[in-house]
């Protein structure tokens, strides 16, 4: 137990704590804290990501699976910012329900889906713009900021471990050779690639700490945790933990997900690879997420060679910086070789 500032603060790095809190007390810890910041840019906590556990949430969380984030959708001052921002958000509402009310066909995108059950009513907690605006800030933030992460990390990986990128880039490149370009319904042709990302969610989660708090008092693991304490899962300390991950946990290693932890399931069942989370408030957007990496990354894979900007083989720093998401400290300085022309460039 930590006290930072006036919040009590519990840290979870072990999959015994993980499993207690996201599981065996998972209403307990259903919601996430809201801060001053994360207030104004969720609009009070009316979006997925930060809303209150509750019925509310509970109809948008349904809304997100069923609707929104699904695969098959992939294909100078902080108030200045701020009120740019909005007012591209408004523009865009805007534009969006004068295509509706005009009639006429097109191609439905998330915000027309959100707009449409809008419009249609029937729920039991109607959604304000307000609401749609914060939905659409989630998929701006959470959803690109965490994709072009994994994809960066993935990369940085392949780079560093040659063996690797030539036994992914062969795979894509012969799944996609007789067609000349990336196919999103083939991508279950590539099983190492997905080992591949897989291992690059183990040691990059793209959110490092889980965020949750506490609503009723319990214990967990023996402490005591009283109502309004922070509760943060220490995702990227699991990943790389020798006790769940006895062979190398700090070797990039795709062929361990093929072993003794191929069991291992990002979908929240095992408390020691938690990218998405798990319980309650789990991201909603595992598909949608796993879809964004996997299509980009196999194109990156098949049309180009990698190559470091300049002579000589020196590993890639692997520095982390901490923010929204576990970034790297430094640019990804990497020339593109192209292998395979792009159809229609």
């Amino acid at each position: 137990m930590l006290q930072l500032g006036q919040v009590p603060t519990l840290v979870v790095s072990s999959r015994e704590g993980a499993r207690e809190v996201m599981k065996n007390h998972d209403t307990m810890f259903a919601t996430r804290p809201l801060s001053t910041t994360m207030r104004v840019l969720s609009y009070g906590g009316q979006d997925i990501v930060f809303a209150p556990y509750g019925e509310y949430w509970r109809q948008l969380r349904k809304i997100a699976v069923s609707e929104l984030f699904t695969a098959r959708r992939v294909l100078s001052g902080a108030e200045e910012c701020r009120h740019t921002l909005y007012t591209m958000l408004d523009g865009i509402v805007e534009e969006h329900l004068e295509r509706m009310d005009g009639g006429g066909g097109h191609a439905e995108d998330l915000l027309d889906v959100l707009l449409k059950i809008q419009k249609e009513g029937g729920l039991k907690f109607p959604i304000h713009m307000d609401a749609v605006k914060a939905i659409i800030l989630d998929v701006f933030s959470a959803g690109s900021e965490t994709t072009t992460t994994t994809i960066e990390w993935a990369i940085s990986e392949l780079i560093n471990n040659p063996v690797a990128m030539q036994k992914a880039t062969t795979e894509v490149r012969q799944a996609f050779h007789a067609s000349g370009t990336v196919a999103e319904h083939a991508l279950s042709e590539l099983p190492y690639l997905r080992l591949v990302i897989r291992e690059t969610l183990r040691l990059h989660p793209p959110l490092p700490l889980l965020f949750r708090e506490c609503q009723e008092p319990c214990q967990v693991q023996g402490y005591d945790v009283q109502r309004g304490t922070q509760v943060l899962v220490n995702a990227w300390s699991l990943g790389r933990d020798e006790r769940y991950w006895p062979d190398a946990p700090e070797e990039f290693r795709p062929e361990r997900f093929e072993e003794e932890a191929a069991k291992a399931d990002f979908g929240g069942g095992d408390f020691a690879f938690l990218p998405f989370g798990a319980g309650r408030r789990m991201c909603p957007g595992m598909a949608f997420g796993l879809a964004g990496v996997e299509l980009p990354l196999a194109s990156m894979l098949f049309h180009f060679d990698w190559k470091p900007p300049g002579p000589g083989s020196a590993e890639l720093d692997m520095t982390e910086t901490f923010g929204l998401t576990a970034r790297r400290t430094d640019q990804l300085p990497l020339r593109p070789v192209l292998r395979v022309p792009i159809l229609g460039v």
